[in-house]
């Protein structure tokens, strides 16, 4: 929608605006050399003139609300058709082509309704200025005979009736890209609320950087975190007030909506508290800027994300790092076999999502970025969401042994996957309801974490037999 805002600013509004001029130049032109030899037509043109501004006013109002409509009819079609050709081999694979092909036609039906109604309005004034414009015409004429015989020559009345003729062309010109024009100012009123978007804090604070050394241990402290993402809004996060230890692999489990991702946006600032701190030994992440905290932070997210080039490129995007140090990456987490067995070897083809590379391989290559990083911090968010069991044991074993020093936060899919934690935190609806050991926690059979462990094995047992 952006993209053709912008279009539509850059080639379109220009033309329309050229056009517009012209076709009022050439009316009021018209108007006056029949206005100079038979003034008696300015009685009817004038008052036909306030009409139209009239009729003008009404279409607009109309019409603007309409191609606003319009455009929040428009993007549904392009995502989902989008996201259908993503999934296509999902909905194949069980049979929902129908639906989809469904669905699609009544988005797009939906777009060519307010279409319709947006050009019919258009024939709407379009109808009612050339009956307005006729009425000029056929007084001008009238005017033109009922004059007395010598007053003026044939000729000049014919000049005249002919300006005449062409003052309604002139005027549904005029009025056609005027409509063109009050509909294309819509995109600028949509360009100016991006441009007065709130822009996210500086990415560097030169007054207030951090050691380069920063963090060394990793401890992370919440004090009083509050997160809501709009002003007007209820709360998100509300008050969670405790400390991940350094080394520590926490656990944060919930259930939907009980805040575990917007604790993760919050530790990566992409939501910035509205009360509280989150500290990472003794340092406010709000005072610096965001580069200097997100370089420092490490995350396997639950989609894993890879960049059309190569593997050198997707493990190693800025260069800082030599072949060597890649390879060994690579070797950790499971991937030089297959990278081996390639031609081009670390210049092998990535491509676009990297389609090329399956969902197991991908989440294992963003895990050789967190293995090239050393960072002190890092983040799972629901990382084994989307692999099957084999790779997610490979996943937690490379994490257990290459992360040993490291403050490992991980956001829980599967349960199992934070009862070896050393420390589990319970959310619910933006609330801390339990922060301990899973052995304690477990041991309360009272306790949410040992209920949602029972809730889990037994949806296991049930879906097994």
């Amino acid at each position: 929608q952006a993209s053709s805002d912008l279009s539509i600013l850059d080639f379109d509004i220009p033309y329309s605006m050229a056009f517009v001029v012209t076709g009022g130049i050439e009316v009021v032109t018209t108007v006056l050399v029949m206005g100079t030899v038979t003034w008696q037509v300015l009685v009817v043109a004038i008052p036909v003139a306030i009409s139209m501004v009239y009729v003008q006013r009404y279409y607009v109002d109309s019409a603007r609300e309409l191609v606003r409509i319009n455009g929040t009819t428009k993007a549904p079609v392009m995502n989902y058709a989008s996201e259908s050709i993503l999934g296509v081999v999902t909905i194949r694979a069980f049979a929902a082509t129908d639906r989809f092909i469904h669905n699609n036609l009544q988005l797009i039906d939906n777009d060519a309704t307010m279409f319709f109604h947006t050009v019919a309005a258009q024939e709407w004034i379009l109808i009612r200025v050339e009956a307005l414009q006729s009425l000029t015409i056929f007084t001008s004429s009238l005017f033109l005979i009922l004059v007395p015989p010598g007053v003026i020559s044939p000729g000049f009345a014919g000049l005249c009736l002919s300006y005449a003729l062409s003052l309604t062309a002139a005027q549904v010109f005029l009025t056609r890209y005027y409509s063109y024009l009050e509909n294309y100012i819509i995109s600028v009123e949509r360009i100016k609320q991006y441009m007065h978007l709130p822009s996210e804090p500086p990415t560097i604070i030169p007054d207030n950087r951090p050691p380069i050394s920063w963090p060394q241990e990793g401890r992370i402290d919440l004090q009083d975190l509050k997160i809501k993402y709009r002003p007007n809004t209820p709360l998100v996060l509300k008050g969670i007030t405790c400390t991940f230890p350094a080394g520590n692999r926490i656990g944060v489990v919930g259930r939907t909506g009980s805040g575990k991702s917007t604790l993760i946006s919050s530790l990566f600032r992409l939501v910035d508290p509205v009360g509280g701190r989150i500290l990472i030994d003794n340092l406010d992440i709000c005072s610096i800027g965001l580069k200097d905290l997100r370089t420092k932070l490490s995350i396997i997210p639950q989609e894993p994300t890879l960049f059309r080039g190569t593997v050198r490129n997707n493990l190693d995007p800025l260069g800082l790092h030599s072949d060597d140090e890649i390879w060994e990456a690579l070797e950790k987490c499971q991937l030089k076999r297959s990278i081996s067995s390639t031609a081009a070897l670390l210049d092998t083809v990535v491509s676009d999502d990297g389609d090329n590379w399956s969902v197991g391989q991908r989440q294992l290559f963003c895990l050789g970025r967190v293995l090239l990083r050393r960072n002190k911090i890092l983040v799972l968010d629901e990382a084994t969401a989307s692999i099957d069991s084999a790779t997610d044991a490979i996943l937690q074993g490379v994490i257990r042994q290459q992360f040993t020093s490291c403050t490992v936060i991980t956001i829980a899919h599967r349960v199992p996957t934070v009862t070896d934690s050393d420390r589990v935190m319970v959310l619910s609806y933006g609330k801390l309801l339990e922060y301990d050991t899973p052995v304690k926690l477990l041991e309360d059979k009272q306790s949410a974490f040992a209920k949602l462990v029972a809730e889990y094995w037994a949806n296991c047992k049930r879906n097994s037999t």
